[in-house]
């Protein structure tokens, strides 16, 4: 140890944050670890006699100079009138030998010659701030994203493996899984792109083979669409405008419904933009997913009308009590609000709320024109019969 190592630790300190002092107290563990290792007795009968005599090994310590890197190993002995162990004492002869003033129960501290100890406590040492370094990476990663799930990344495929990916994402690399991909896209090694932070968990030190901690991502998740959108929509993030509900079936379709307080501005336009600009964004980042732009409304019947779309609806009837709503459609538009294997009914009953029941106006009106009987009039509450 020397002046120059104290310097490292002192750039380790400005650079990553890891207080000198704690890293040398570190050190100095380590370092005693080492000596009591290499220069303690270990033996079988040594451990039974210590365990005999109520003895532990903390008579040594390790003092590094916190200006020079000068390292000094202490040992404290106890004045006795015989000794028993010379690991542990000292007669009361040769303590007063050193200063006539020591009485039996005293303790002495000598200073053990180090020079055989060098070397071993410079790998001591390498090891520790190496570890120390880890530890504070892992938690330095874990501080800056635990916050941040939620939020879109935009990173760089790295490697592979099997399935899984794993992207660069500036301090790590974040954990793209198979199930959180969207089907049919593929990605090559060094491909940019836009991921939604799922989770993240911090690693464990102590865990076999774990390499830190973990930041999970999406391109599945239906909150990478709205942070899209908020990225594109001005009117979104500063909140004039507000995403009141989103369903998707990645790789497929989104519904995404929209409201604003504001009379002098068109929620739909405003995420559609100027000759589809805004949504073109979000579509091409998406790969060419599908998205329609809802009008939410306060009033269930208008809401079940515009979460249908792109299908025509006649009129609904609902019930509060259950939350159930019944749309009216033409027969020729039954297929289209149903949507392919019962898909854009599906996600118009996610992102409204409501169970939705389809009926073509043949179904619920009958050939005669009048509702099957037990139906309500369309536009009417079920309570309303």
């Amino acid at each position: 140890m020397n002046k120059e190592f104290i310097e490292a630790l002192e750039a380790l300190e400005e650079e990553k944050h890891i207080s000198k002092d704690k890293l040398l107290e570190a050190v100095e563990a380590a370092m005693l670890a080492a000596y009591k290792r290499n220069y303690w007795p270990t033996g079988k009968k040594e451990k039974e006699k210590d365990k005999e005599n109520n003895v532990r090994a903390d008579n040594v310590r390790v003092i590094i100079d916190r200006e020079t890197g000068d390292i000094t190993i202490i040992t404290t002995m106890t004045v006795v009138d015989e000794v028993k162990d010379d690991r542990f004492e000292v007669s009361l002869e040769y303590a007063q030998q050193l200063d006539p003033r020591f009485e039996v129960g005293d303790t002495i501290d000598f200073q053990i010659p180090n020079d055989d100890f060098k070397r071993i406590a410079a790998h001591a040492a390498k090891n520790v701030v190496r570890q120390k370094i880890r530890e504070t990476e892992r938690s330095m990663i874990y501080e800056d994203f635990k916050d941040r799930r939620g939020e879109i990344v935009t990173g760089i495929v790295q490697r592979k493996s099997g399935n899984t990916l794993f992207v660069d994402i500036g301090k790590t690399e974040g954990i793209l899984p198979a199930k959180e991909q969207v089907p049919g896209e593929r990605y090559q090694i060094r491909d940019r792109i836009k991921a939604y932070i799922m989770d993240v968990k911090e690693g464990d030190a102590k865990a076999k083979g774990e390499s830190g901690s973990q930041v999970f991502l999406s391109r599945s998740h239906p909150g990478l669409v709205k942070r899209l959108f908020e990225l594109e929509v001005p009117e979104i993030q500063e909140g004039t405008v507000e995403i009141k509900g989103i369903a998707r079936e990645a790789g497929s379709r989104t519904k995404i419904a929209v409201y604003t307080e504001d009379e002098n501005i068109d929620p739909v336009g405003a995420c559609v933009g100027t000759r589809g600009s805004r949504v073109q964004a979000v579509v091409d980042e998406l790969r060419g997913e599908k998205i329609d732009i809802i009008a939410w409304s306060n009033d269930p019947v208008d809401l079940i009308s515009n979460v249908l779309s792109p299908a025509k609806v006649e009129g609904v009837i609902i019930n509060e009590e259950e939350k159930l709503a019944v749309a009216i459609v033409p027969d020729y538009q039954l297929s289209l609000a149903i949507g392919k294997e019962g898909q854009n009914v599906r996600l118009a009953a996610k992102v409204s709320g409501w169970k939705i029941d389809i009926k073509s106006h043949t179904q619920y009106y009958g050939t005669e024109g009048e509702p099957e009987e037990g139906m309500p009039e369309a536009g009417a509450g079920a309570d309303e019969e």
